[in-house]
């Protein structure tokens, strides 16, 4: 399990009742580290990664058109919610800088955190117990959980956000919109549906949103530009 994780094998990673191929990956790289140590890990990251691909920092590839919604909505008085399959803990690190949402409004995936006081000081250090991975229909659970109420407007890009799609626009007592991001565009991104080397499958939720009334935006034929300068 560990190999297919170097291989990007995500669908491998997330099969079984337990995600034991995750369960493995988590426990050779986060279990046993406190926040603090995990925090400093990710910072680093943050700030020396680039993408192999385009060379350049991670930071620089939020997509364009992502970022102008998401400004839309704030101007507008809308709260918005980051709700992914990620770790909780790592997109807490950056997601106020890049997108402009708080920790708070960070929900990903979680697993039990303990507590001690070491040397006088409140420590808090990450567990592999409780594991819950936030994804597919884990995702309106979760937005249950921490949010308590429906969703009025939700955006995925893979069969992983078609529960939360679901939930947010089926019988919502409130007007709701869901919104796909069909990845078509292999110069300028990734083109990707039913075959993918390292993310989401985009299959069923395609086929769902004639008939749920959701908007699929095609990357190539509908975004001038992909990311952000």
């Amino acid at each position: 399990m560990v190999q297919a994780a170097l291989a990007g094998d995500v669908e491998t990673l997330l099969k079984g009742r337990r995600f034991e191929g995750l369960m493995q990956v988590l426990a050779l790289t986060h279990a046993g580290m406190t926040i603090g140590e995990f925090h400093a890990a990710v910072e680093a990251w943050f700030t020396s990664a680039t993408h192999p691909r385009y060379g350049r920092p991670y930071v620089d590839l939020t997509y364009l058109p992502m970022q102008e919604l998401l400004r839309h909505l704030r101007a507008n008085g809308f709260k918005n919610f980051i709700v992914s399959g990620g770790g909780t803990d790592f997109m807490r690190v950056w997601a106020e800088r890049v997108y402009g949402i708080p920790p708070e409004q960070v929900l990903g995936s979680t697993a039990r955190t303990t507590f001690e006081l070491r040397d006088g000081g409140p420590v808090l250090t990450k567990t592999l117990d409780q594991l819950f991975v936030n994804d597919k229909e884990g995702k309106p659970v979760m937005i249950h959980q921490f949010i308590g109420r429906r969703p009025i407007l939700c955006c995925g890009n893979s069969d992983g956000d078609l529960a939360m799609l679901q939930y947010t626009t089926i019988n919502n007592p409130r007007p709701s919109f869901g919104l796909l991001v069909h990845h078509t565009d292999g110069e300028r991104e990734y083109a990707y549906d039913a075959v993918t080397k390292s993310t989401g499958r985009l299959v069923n939720a395609l086929k769902e949103a004639p008939g749920c009334g959701w908007l699929v935006v095609d990357m190539k034929r509908d975004w001038t530009a992909v990311f952000h300068d």
